[in-house]
């Protein structure tokens, strides 16, 4: 998919609490996920649901882009897409999805409200939360399920309930490693972490995770506290020795091809397409974070 978005951090806000809506864009999120699903109690869901277009228009207002978690029961989704549709929002996140019928589903509702609400056919992106054993079994007819499609994470609180496992980086990894390999095939971006969402006290060791999770192909991912913003901010992009470092592997690169050598060496080390690739990545990477507005 084209124009795929640059989230490093995306922050979960209830939809139905006005004063966090209100600071969303003081908190340095790339987006703002307003939560109609875990964070809203039973009886609040209708409240939660009517006050979308607003908080959104909100957030949008700054410069965020906005997502909407809707709920999974199919009369609440429906009825969540009903009023979260609309041109402030940029995705729908959807939580435990089992099958690529679900997204296809979703798919054919939003490009009914779409028509009724006299918007850009395409405009509202898919992002799917895989937090089930069957929804792992589908991950990649899921990935390719509609051209609406534009991420994936594992709801790992979700997923470990149902496996009948603790939320632990053992079992995780080959989860999450599944997904980043689908999301890859698919030509969609893998968001997420190995662990707990809901652990966020030890931010020395959520750091630790969220560099793991960019050496293992991660772009972003989600977070529920301000204190995670910074750390993921930071670790999902290039750093300075980074960028030092691929800018001179491509001076030297260059030279080479010039001279003719498909390889070179830098730094003690063969440099050649792939690692020429990476190098070229990261810049365009860097060169996007420059670009995003303060």
């Amino acid at each position: 998919m084209d124009n795929l978005p640059l989230w490093r951090s995306l922050l979960f806000v209830p939809a139905n609490v006005e004063k966090f809506v209100a600071k969303a864009h003081t908190r340095g999120a790339d987006a703002i996920i307003l939560d109609l699903e875990d964070s809203v109690v039973l009886p609040e869901k209708a409240a939660a649901r009517d006050v979308v277009p607003q908080a959104a228009e909100t957030v949008a207002g700054h410069g965020l882009d906005v997502l909407v978690r809707i709920n999974r029961p199919w009369r609440l989704a429906v009825r969540d897409l009903e009023t979260s549709v609309c041109p402030q929002v940029h995705t729908i996140a959807v939580p435990k999805v089992a099958s690529a019928d679900h997204i296809r589903f979703l798919t054919e509702v939003i490009d009914e409200i779409e028509v009724e609400k006299h918007m850009t056919h395409g405009h509202t992106r898919l992002m799917a939360l895989i937090e089930g054993v069957e929804g792992l079994r589908n991950i990649d007819e899921i990935a390719a399920a509609s051209p609406r499609m534009m991420g994936m994470f594992v709801g790992a609180e979700d997923f470990s309930s149902e496996a009948g496992m603790e939320p632990i980086e053992e079992g995780l990894f080959y989860v999450n490693q599944q997904l980043v390999f689908a999301a890859r095939r698919a030509g969609i971006l893998p968001f997420g972490f190995i662990g707990s969402i809901a652990d966020y006290a030890d931010l020395d060791d959520f750091r630790r995770k969220i560099r793991l999770a960019r050496q293992l192909g991660f772009v972003g991912a989600p977070g529920i506290h301000p204190s995670q913003i910074a750390i993921m901010n930071e670790e999902f992009q290039p750093s300075a020795d980074e960028v030092e470092h691929a800018t001179g592997l491509l001076d030297v690169y260059e030279q080479a091809v010039a001279e003719g050598r498909g390889a070179a060496e830098f730094k003690g080390k063969m440099i050649d397409a792939p690692i020429v690739a990476r190098a070229r990545e990261v810049l365009a990477k860097h060169q996007a974070v420059k670009a995003k507005p303060n």
